[in-house]
């Protein structure tokens, strides 16, 4: 009976996350329009990528941003070129999905700390590949020239669309709840002011077209490239023909919000809401259901079977399978989002190490740039050559990152990296919210704010800035492995400030805030019912707060005659020792 169960959270989890991402278009699309819609600034690489990524941040969905950007390339508005930058951002825009779904962990700290672990390496790898190939891009043009030499060497035609597994089985769900027309949000983009007060409620599923002739003026007689111009007066006239879209009453979509007069923004907080709770309760009955599954030997035999590499000498080859399997189950489902997301929850409950998640995931980063090759290939004649060179850019970007931060162990900075961030939020779990908050929304507007007041305020803010971070992970390093070399004073960090080397400071203030909200709201209900002065409970506030710092710590009894009896958590007894 589990096995089923499992499957159908599963789904339940997916669907979430297909309608999570209508919600974010709902809500932010038009404005991701709006943004794609300036030329002048995504001309400029570094301003380019900040709205990659806050784009795809917005809409949830790689594939609609990449999208965008072919219809531009191939209307030119844009050179592809400009639009590399903007691919790297989305590829780092698109990691937040995995790393939102691992807050869903945080009831349980070891879990917690490797559920973000795993997120984060995603995101680990995208920010170090673009610290590195933007600058490398912006001096050379080397993903530019890479994928133009690959389209002029082959000689492609249109093809099929490639074949969408998933949405087979997801699609007849979802599209009951909500469909969007997202020609909108590339109207926008492309300019047409028409669109802007037309809802990404889709509306009509199926329409007939029809071919009129209409009337259009043209500059003068040596403009008009038809044979049916004339002149009536100062202004010269031709017939051109139209295509018009016919929509009938049997043709109405069938969802939800077919017939509600709410705005797009109200219609996706709504979605909004209602994913995030299924998405949440999902994702804790599939942990559950995990947790009781996977127990005892057959959780050692899967952990051995997945995270065992190759006998010797082939062991280096283990993690280059993983990546095969990460691309193929990529494939299979069309979108990295949902495959990292899926892999986060057994992460966490450790049946896939981190060591053995990196590889997955940058398979992962592969299988998406495949898909959108197929789907490229499928792209009409007109869009077809840039589609191409655009998804092939995206193929070599994720191809020289791997190249950069896998095959060499000692590279395999991402990892460590990620390490660092899930013991940080383990401790801190406030840390993981704020880490979301800075990384996918105030870095990137800072960045961009300092890009468009010109490439001297961004030098004078930023070299002082990267000067500052590179001195503090030398000292950091040399504190870790030989300390001896450093100045006495600098050996450790103690001689600053402690909010300048620590989080405690601010954990403490957290702390503290939340403790007397809390007893703030408890002490006005007691009030509220027995219409008695609130008196402070500080034992009850120190137990919290202990127990908080330390979560080895779980208080069993308190009696008002003895000493509280506390229990150590591995100790396998049936009474506790009175500490």
């Amino acid at each position: 009976m589990k096995i089923p169960l499992l499957f159908l959270f599963l789904y339940m989890f997916v669907c979430s996350l297909d309608v999570l991402s209508s919600a974010f278009q709902l809500a932010g699309g038009k404005v991701a329009g709006e943004i794609f819609k300036d030329n002048v600034i995504l001309s400029n690489p570094v301003a380019g990528l900040v709205v990659g990524i806050l784009v795809t941040v917005l809409v949830q969905s790689s594939s609609t941003s990449t999208s965008i950007i072919v219809s531009m390339v191939s209307s030119g508005l844009l050179e592809v070129r400009s639009t590399i930058p903007i691919i790297m951002g989305s590829n780092i825009g698109t990691s937040v999905t995995n790393t939102i779904v691992a807050l869903m962990q945080a009831g349980e700290r070891n879990e917690f700390k490797r559920a973000f672990a795993g997120a984060t390496v995603h995101d680990c790898f995208n920010w170090l590949s673009v610290l590195v190939l933007l600058p490398l891009e912006m001096a050379s043009g080397l993903l530019n020239r890479l994928s133009k030499v690959v389209v002029d060497s082959f000689q492609i035609q249109s093809g099929e669309d490639a074949p969408e597994l998933l949405k087979i089985i997801t699609e007849p769900f979802t599209k009951l709840i909500i469909q969007l027309d997202k020609s909108v949000i590339t109207g926008i983009a492309m300019g047409d002011d028409s669109l802007r007060n037309k809802s990404l409620v889709k509306l009509w599923c199926k329409s007939s077209l029809s071919m009129s002739s209409v009337n259009k003026s043209v500059n003068s007689l040596l403009n008009c490239t038809s044979t049916n111009c004339w002149q009536e007066g100062n202004m010269t006239w031709t017939t051109v023909n139209q295509t018009i879209e016919v929509h009938t009453h049997k043709c109405r979509c069938n969802h939800l919000f077919v017939n509600s007069s709410m705005p797009d923004l109200v219609v996706g907080l709504i979605l909004l809401a209602a994913s995030l709770v299924v998405l949440c309760t999902c994702l804790v009955l599939v942990v559950k259901l995990l947790n009781s599954v996977l127990k005892g030997q057959v959780a050692k035999v899967i952990q051995k079977i997945i995270n065992t590499d190759f006998p010797y000498p082939f062991g280096w080859l283990t993690g280059y399978l993983a990546m095969v399997v990460g691309a193929g189950m990529t494939f299979v489902v069309q979108s990295s989002s949902v495959f990292t997301s899926a892999i986060t929850p057994l992460i966490g409950i450790g049946v896939i190490s981190i060591e053995r998640a990196y590889p997955l995931t940058l398979g992962s980063n592969i299988g998406t740039t495949t898909t959108a090759i197929l789907a490229a290939l499928a792209s009409p004649g007109d869009k077809l050559a840039a589609a191409f060179q655009i998804a092939l850019c995206h193929f070599f970007f994720n191809i020289l990152g791997i190249i950069l931060w896998y095959p060499i162990p000692f590279m395999r900075l991402p990892i460590r990296m990620a390490k660092t961030l899930g013991e940080r939020t383990a401790k801190y779990r406030w840390f993981a919210v704020l880490y979301l908050i800075i990384c996918f929304l105030l870095l990137p507007s800072l960045v961009f704010g300092l890009s468009m007041a010109g490439w001297q305020v961004m030098v004078g803010v930023g070299a002082p800035f990267v000067g500052i971070l590179l001195f503090i992970c030398v000292i950091n390093f040399l504190q870790s492995r030989s300390p001896s070399r450093l100045p006495k004073k600098l050996q450790s960090w103690d001689f600053l400030p402690g909010w300048m080397h620590s989080l405690k400071p601010m954990d403490a203030l957290i702390t503290n805030a939340t403790l007397c909200c809390t007893d703030h709201c408890s002490r006005s209900q007691t009030s509220d019912a027995q219409d008695l002065p609130p008196f402070p409970d500080t034992a009850a506030q120190k137990k919290a707060k202990m127990a908080y710092e330390n979560p080895a710590i779980s208080y069993v009894d308190e009696t008002t005659f003895g000493t509280p009896v506390i229990k150590l958590r591995g100790l396998e007894r049936s009474s506790s020792t009175p500490l």
